[in-house]
């Protein structure tokens, strides 16, 4: 049994319990290219596996500071997938896309002060419904940390900050031993890096500081592992330690051949706001009833601090911004390397502060931004509050690595491990997958540090979602902004953010299923938040965020958006999305209209542009007398001409399962009077496929999609003898696409060849398809296929597809429509530098009665756009009218309230003069007849 100071013996388990049943997992740290910290050191690795029969599976890294070969010499098992182990650690935050579902995570997430950064993280967390376990919040009866790299973070900032402080003064025109004292990362171990520091000390002890810097002081906040790691290197100059009480008798009158230590306790700068008084039990439980005289009594005497107190929201900050001017302004007579001074006197007496805490703005507000290990210090500049890499000018020097201890990797691993490895088989008891609140198993120092189980915040941690709330509000409170709410952060996202986001007052919360989807939107626009959410599977939390917003655009499938709707409606929110109106969608209109607000639909391409340009056109005509008697419009999605090099002639940005299932739909139209039906299951493609009449120079055919009727009523075209709606493909599309249909490869039923578990190729599974033996010969095979297609092109499709291979794996789904998906998917993906194609055409036949005859017309609209490096030409055309349409809607520019679609004049005119502004245009043209 493994005993750790501070902890009861019964509250361990014993490993004898957990014999050939618990599997370990070490992950890989990938947060930062410096991190050489494994959670685990090989000899705690072999004190598992060896004498405890515990399985340890470790991923690969040659970039931690122990070899691999050392883990697998202790018994580890290396590994990439982690997803045998029940329980995963590692170092620091794991990226929210690499998190795998229903597992315990062990790292130190930063998660538990709400810090904004690290908030994907959580949400990641609880949507996969990850147990996470800090290591900052395991504490033993008295509160103390039982893991925590504590006292290397003091050992490396300290090594850092003076070697940060020789250069600073070296800047202010004085050099120091200090010169001689390296970055802590160029030593092998500690010991190195004392060395010489105790040669820096010796120097110092001798008198070689230069006189006009007076007196060196160092303060140390609070008195626990990270002070006490800093202390033990300021321990290796001549030392001599003061009562806070005489630093400021020191800072005048101190002697030069030493350097003078001062720790702060909490009794040395909180008082009671009333009494002016400090009471310990009292502190603990009102912390904000209380304030610091750091800033008065402490901080002007010290020349140094070294900051590792814990720090709290509610607790009183150090030093605010508004206390460094005051402590930081030089004298008027002071002048930066002053021509006339070979020894000019320090523009004040703090010089440098290492916040090894690194809270951005926590207990040293100034502290605004992290430092790292590749740039280690900023300046602070009081008179501007901003900070800036350099050693030169006014200001203190600040560093706030917030990974220190990876500086000393080895010693830092060994030292964390040996306190990690005595709550090994208490975290091994945690099981993801079961009720958490009835694991009575769990000891209380590792339920204590649980913030997240079973997909939600464990008891002890619901604040963090009143803390969440709270900022969203202050920052929406104190800049009036409009927030916007995105659902899906797909290719069509990025020109809805990027116009919205031009507006300073707006800001976007981009919410997608995948991590790194959010994430890029993050990355490039302004004012944009990230966050992970499956809104299938969280409807409390997407009604949260549906209430904390002023719009909500839905980019999801259209089958979601009637759920979507149902909470804007209940909320009093305004919805865009690009989709159809669904009767789903319709049967809410009532309730939209009596809640004031607008469910604005079919504001993309198709529909969307589409029918804006149709109705623009259709209103022209009767403004001016004439009569409407046909109406084709043509509208497709497509590679651009040069990137067609594939049998479909078609390429896919997103999942290719809703244009395959497109093929399969009936259709419906007028043709000069006569109603039209097409059957499903592909007779569309096969029969009402023609060649385009326009625009000859792309080689077009085009087909009907849908039912085209149901226009007639809502664009007002009563008068039509013809409609037809229609998509546009390259020519050979339809013929090889219905050999897909033909031989079953898009049936949505499940397959039995599908359910299997042993690895399956496509020429087994075409030979499962045609009931054929799976060592059938290609050539037979092949012959079968044309037999049954009777057409060589479907089955030089089939082959150039890569569906008759017998090397390649599928990624099998439960139906041929959905691996068929997969595979394309991958197949027919665009290649990096490859373009895509809108092609959008209308045709609308007109009739002008005049006083002798009738006069018929033919007038038609093109639009051509191009992808470019930046966006796709669908992303293009999709996003951006559903981001006008966003913008005028917080703008108070759209008055219609219930469900809507774009077919009125106030607003589709707006939209179509915005497109053009931002490069969207058309051709129109008018032929005699």
């Amino acid at each position: 049994m493994f005993l750790r100071p501070g902890l009861k013996s019964n509250a361990l388990i014993r490993f004898t319990s957990l014999r050939s049943k618990h599997i370990l997992g070490i992950r890989r740290e990938d947060q930062s290219p410096w991190e050489r910290r494994a959670p685990l050191a090989p000899e705690h690795v072999r004190i598992l596996v060896k004498k405890h029969n515990i399985k340890v599976l470790i991923q690969a890294s040659n970039r931690r500071a122990f070899p691999m070969l050392s883990y697998i010499q202790a018994g580890a098992t290396v590994q990439e997938d982690l997803s045998e182990a029940s329980v995963i650690i590692g170092v620091k935050q794991v990226p929210a896309d690499l998190l795998i579902p229903n597992k315990v995570y062990v790292m130190f997430s930063h998660t538990h002060k709400a810090q904004t950064d690290n908030m994907p993280l959580l949400d990641a967390c609880l949507e996969k419904n990850i147990t996470l376990i800090d290591y900052e919040r395991m504490v033993d009866d008295q509160g103390v940390r039982l893991v925590a790299f504590g006292k290397y973070a003091g050992v490396v900032g300290m090594i850092n900050i003076l070697h940060g402080l020789g250069l600073r003064l070296l800047a202010l025109g004085h050099h120091t031993p200090f010169m001689h004292i390296g970055p802590a990362h160029n030593y092998r171990n500690n010991e190195q890096a004392r060395m010489a520091i105790r040669d820096a000390g010796y120097e110092i002890a001798l008198g070689l500081m230069p006189k006009s810097i007076g007196p060196l002081t160092i303060v140390f906040t609070g008195s626990g592992n990270v002070s006490q790691g800093a202390q033990e290197v300021f321990r290796e100059l001549p030392f001599e330690y003061i009562d806070p009480k005489a630093l400021s008798q020191v800072a005048q009158h101190g002697a030069m051949n030493k350097i003078y230590g001062c720790v702060i306790q909490r009794k040395d700068h909180l008082i009671y706001k009333g009494t002016e008084k400090y009471d310990e039990a009292e502190y603990t439980k009102h912390p904000d009833k209380y304030t610091s005289t750091f800033r008065s009594k402490i901080a002007p005497f010290a020349s140094c601090i070294i900051n590792g107190i814990y720090w709290e929201a509610s607790s009183p900050k150090l030093l605010r911004i508004a206390d460094a001017k005051q402590l930081l302004t030089p004298p008027v007579e002071w002048e930066q390397n002053d021509p006339k001074s070979g020894c000019p006197s320090l523009p004040h007496r703090l010089l440098a502060i290492c916040d090894i805490t690194a809270d951005k703005g926590g207990s040293i507000e100034i502290v605004q931004n992290t430092t790292s290990i590749d740039h280690p210090f900023l300046l602070y500049n009081p008179a501007t509050n901003t900070s800036m890499e350099s050693f030169d000018g006014p200001g203190v020097l600040v560093c706030s690595i917030d990974n220190m201890p990876t500086q000393l990797p080895l010693e830092a691993t060994v030292y964390f491990g040996s306190r990690l490895l005595p709550l090994i088989p208490q975290i091994l008891s945690v099981d993801a997958k079961k009720d958490f609140q009835t694991q009575t198993n769990v000891p209380r120092a590792v339920r204590d540090a649980t913030l997240t189980a079973n997909g939600q915040l464990t008891p002890k941690y619901t604040y963090i979602t009143q803390l969440r709330e709270q900022r969203k509000l202050k920052a929406s409170m104190s800049s009036g902004e409009k927030r916007v709410l995105v659902l899906g952060a797909g290719f069509v996202s990025g020109p809805v953010v990027e116009y919205l986001t031009r507006d300073k007052n707006v800001h976007i919360t981009a919410v997608s299923a995948i991590q790194q989807e959010a994430d890029r939107l993050a990355s490039v626009n302004p004012r944009t938040s990230p966050m992970l959410l499956d809104i299938t599977r969280s409807e409390s939390e997407l009604e949260k965020l549906i209430k904390g917003h002023d719009c909500v655009i839905s980019l999801l499938p259209f089958t979601l958006h009637p759920n979507v709707a149902t909470l804007c409606i209940k909320h009093h929110r305004h919805l865009v999305t690009t989709s159809y109106v669904s009767p789903k969608m319709k049967s809410l209109h009532d309730e939209a209209s009596a809640a004031n607000i607008t469910l604005l639909n079919e504001v993309g391409l198709d529909p969307g542009i589409d029918h804006m340009l149709a109705m623009e056109l259709f209103e022209l005509i009767r403004d001016d007398g004439g009569r409407i008697d046909s109406y084709v419009s043509y509208c497709g999605g497509l590679p651009a001409p040069e990137f067609a090099d594939n049998p479909l002639r078609y390429k896919f940005s997103w999942s290719p399962r809703g244009v395959l299932t497109a093929l399969l739909n009936p259709a419906k139209y007028l043709n000069k009077s006569k109603i039209v039906q097409l059957a499903p299951n592909g007779n569309v493609i096969e029969d009402g496929c023609t060649s385009a009449n326009f625009l000859p120079g792309f080689n077009l055919e085009c087909y009907p999609n849908r039912d085209s009727t149901t226009y007639i009523e809502s664009l007002q075209l009563d008068t039509v003898h013809t409609i037809l709606r229609g998509t546009l493909r390259y020519k050979g599309f339809c013929r090889n696409a219905l050999g897909l249909i033909r031989l079953g490869l898009l049936s949505d039923q499940p397959h039995s060849s599908l359910q299997s578990k042993d690895d399956l190729a496509w020429k087994d599974f075409m030979c499962d398809l045609m009931n054929l033996k799976r060592d059938t010969p290609i050539n037979t095979l092949r012959s079968a296929l044309f037999e049954k297609l009777q057409d060589e092109n479907q089955v030089q499709t089939i082959e150039q597809l890569g569906l008759l291979s017998d090397d390649t794996v599928v990624e099998k789904r439960s139906t041929p429509l959905d691996t068929l998906s997969i595979w394309l998917a991958k197949r027919l993906a665009y290649g990096p530098n490859e373009r895509d194609i809108v092609i959008l055409h209308h045709q609308v036949g007109v009739t002008w009665p005049t006083l002798s005859r009738e006069e018929s017309e033919l007038k038609t609209i093109d639009m051509v756009v191009y992808g470019d490096a930046k966006y796709s030409a669908m992303a293009k055309t999709v996003g951006l009218p559903a981001a006008i349409a966003t913008r005028m809607l917080l703008d108070g520019e759209i008055h219609e309230r219930g469900v809507v679609v774009p077919v009125k004049r106030t607003i589709y005119k707006p939209i179509l003069n915005e497109l053009k502004r931002e490069g969207i245009s058309w051709t129109e043209k008018t032929i005699k007849i």
